[in-house]
């Protein structure tokens, strides 16, 4: 692969780009994409597009890291201490040693942000006869534990909110979702349930590029009296990207 390669290869270009902000492009790779990040305006602005929309997640999800024991079922799991005694696959436990070192380092990472990666993954390998989403979010407590995620379908103009952590919700209360935009006031998307899968409409202008953030709020039974703004708090949000 070369930067000729790449300046004419849009997806090949976001893949990339995406991979380098959520550091998952590492070792010669990443080395080869900074090289060619240097004189390459176009690849220059596609890794600012993906910056700008991972940052809202710093303003909620504090880094969590994973506790001794997850690293060691998988280092069982992997059978990584025969390999150590194995002295003529030293390189390959090399290897080995260098991809757990740098999954022990994402998982410094907020929780949140791991689960966004999850989702788009699943969701980039539709069921058969079912269409991919377009878009997706991962919406996260004040804990950083994830509670929803939210597909978006734009083909058929619609929202999928899938509770992912059961919730206890009052009688009298609602959760209403929120579009909060880059510029302006932020807008109902619909009532959703504390458990199950609710489907909404998906407005033609609630693209990730014009909304970074989706958000649920506490509300009255029926939702916010203000149509422009949560009248109540908020208690879950995350990221809307592109998938």
């Amino acid at each position: 692969m070369n930067l000729q390669q790449i300046r004419h290869n849009d997806t090949l270009r976001e893949k990339l780009a995406s991979e380098y902000v959520l550091g998952t492009l590492r070792g010669g790779a990443r080395r080869r994409f900074e090289s060619w990040l240097r004189d390459d305006a176009a690849l220059q602005r596609s890794v600012a597009e993906w910056q700008e929309r991972l940052n809202p997640m710093a303003e909620f999800a504090p880094p969590v890291a994973p506790s001794p024991q997850v690293w060691h079922a998988i280092e069982k799991q992997l059978d990584l201490r025969s390999v150590r005694i194995n002295q003529s696959r030293k390189s390959f436990w090399l290897g080995l040693r260098e991809d757990l070192a740098f999954w022990r380092g994402l998982g410094m990472a907020s929780t949140t942000l791991a689960a966004i990666l999850v989702t788009v993954l699943l969701t980039r390998l539709p069921e058969p006869g079912v269409a991919p989403a377009s878009y997706v979010a991962t919406l996260s407590d004040d804990k950083a534990q994830p509670v929803m995620v939210i597909t978006g379908d734009t083909k058929r103009q619609q929202l999928t909110v899938k509770v992912v952590t059961q919730q206890q919700v009052a009688a009298d209360k609602s959760l209403e979702l929120w579009a909060v935009p880059k510029e302006g006031t932020p807008r109902s998307l619909g009532l959703v349930a504390a458990n199950g899968t609710v489907t909404l409409p998906l407005p033609e202008n609630a693209t990730p590029a014009s909304v970074p953030v989706l958000a649920i709020s506490l509300e009255p039974k029926g939702g916010s009296p203000n149509p422009n703004a949560p009248s109540g708090p908020v208690i879950y949000k995350g990221a809307w990207l592109q998938i």
